[in-house]
């Protein structure tokens, strides 16, 4: 990896953080620490190494991620909207009544999520 594509992978989960915290902080409640701590992870994971396209999320030969901390949800829909699967404005409606976005994350109802945790 080269310095610019790191720069930019730096950049990248800045904005998933921000996203993190934007959610939380309208949901008036989470787990804002462990979200978090997968940050970078989640950035290298979805902007870098995995087979995926937001265009398609059901595409068969995708690569699957499964949060097994699903108390972390806030990090995957901030790194999902980052990807493009939704829209950011999304992340302020974080465990709001009729949101897709909600404590755990849903596979039948979040593009992009491959597992209910």
């Amino acid at each position: 990896m080269d310095a610019a594509e790191k720069k930019q992978l730096e950049i990248t989960a800045c904005k998933i953080r921000m996203g993190i915290i934007e959610g939380v902080h309208s949901a008036k409640s989470g787990h804002p620490g462990g979200s978090l701590s997968i940050a970078e992870i989640l950035t290298y994971l979805y902007f870098k190494e995995m087979n995926i396209d937001p265009k398609d999320p059901k595409k068969a030969d995708r690569d699957r991620f499964v949060l097994s901390k699903g108390h972390a949800a806030p990090a995957l829909y901030a790194a999902l909207a980052e990807r493009g699967y939704f829209d950011k404005s999304l992340l302020t409606t974080l465990r709001h009544i009729g949101s897709i976005l909600q404590g755990h994350p849903d596979m039948k109802h979040i593009p992009g999520v491959d597992m209910s945790t």
